[in-house]
């Protein structure tokens, strides 16, 4: 499903948080950031958070990238974001809108990883519709973990959750209500996760 437009553009963006529970917590982020291919996407980093932007494969691509690179150094690491598409006025870096469709970032290393989500359809009235249709969509997809409040579980290797998260944040806009937000915080390497930290 190609991505849909709201008004002129069809930028995606991910604004995001990298927590490395550890006292090396600047080399681990800067070497995730650095150990990404990050050519096909608008990216900027203040002293908060860093935001990447451009066609949908590509930031879901990265993002999962910068996720993978961290966990890669086993240490304890935590990142939260915000995926968004169709808000108003959002033009900038729309250059990378022309970029091809082939990933640059192709590391298949197994990462589990416990995450929850949330979903937003913005001015779609039948919003929990949607949310019920997702939450099916990750139990179809074996990646659901439990239900919450405010949030719905997701966990499983990492590959399989970005696809999932990818997948659902398609199909929950439509022609009529372009403008979606969904919101995740994941968990990597955790000693909490016990167990399922290898399946």
């Amino acid at each position: 499903m190609e991505p849909l437009y709201c008004g002129t553009s069809p930028i995606v963006g991910f604004r995001f948080s990298l927590h490395p529970m550890s006292g090396n917590f600047i080399k681990i982020i800067k070497g995730a950031l650095n150990r990404t291919d990050t050519s096909n996407v608008w990216m900027h980093t203040d002293d908060v958070s860093t935001v990447i932007r451009g066609k949908q494969n590509q930031v879901f691509n990265v993002a999962k990238a910068i996720a993978l690179h961290a966990a890669k150094t086993g240490e304890h690491v935590a990142l939260s974001g915000t995926f968004s598409i169709g808000c108003p006025g959002d033009s900038e870096g729309d250059a990378y809108l022309e970029k091809s469709d082939e990933l640059p970032n192709q590391d298949a290393t197994p990462q589990y990883v416990s995450s929850q989500f949330a979903l937003y359809p913005m001015n779609n009235p039948a919003y929990m519709e949607v949310i019920y249709r997702e939450i099916d969509r990750a139990k179809a997809h074996g990646v659901f973990n439990e239900s919450m409040h405010y949030a719905s579980g997701i966990h499983g290797d990492i590959h399989d959750v970005f696809a999932f998260y990818e997948e659902s944040f398609t199909h929950a806009r439509s022609e009529e209500y372009r403008h979606l937000v969904m919101t995740l915080s994941m968990s990597i390497n955790s000693p909490s996760h016990g167990g399922n930290a290898h399946a």
